[in-house]
């Protein structure tokens, strides 16, 4: 699927895509027949079935990314900063890690 993806990027995903989800769809229905209620691998395929229309937006809109790593990359800054504004103004906890290695 990414690599369909890749290749068309801005348009409609549909004419290559639709199969392959269709084959994807039947395939874990399969899978999930043969698997017991309590397993965690038929609660991952449950999750994805049960919103299977959200899945497959993609198909409709070129613009919907599978992944969700553009948003992942635009809040990795707000995530590393996060430690580091903690102790902004602390001259205790600057000096804490030097305490530690003693």
């Amino acid at each position: 699927m990414f690599d369909v993806e890749g290749a068309i990027t801005n348009t409609t995903a549909q004419p290559i895509a639709t199969p392959l989800v269709a084959e994807l769809e039947q395939w874990l229905r399969a899978q999930r027949a043969t698997l017991a209620r309590h397993n965690p691998v038929a609660g991952a395929i449950d999750y994805m079935l049960s919103d299977w229309s959200a899945f497959t937006q993609f198909l409709a809109d070129g613009r919907i990314c599978l992944t969700n790593n553009a948003a992942e990359r635009a809040l990795r800054g707000i995530a590393l900063g996060r430690k580091a504004w903690l102790f902004a103004d602390s001259d205790g906890a600057a000096n804490a890690p030097r305490s530690c290695t003693r």
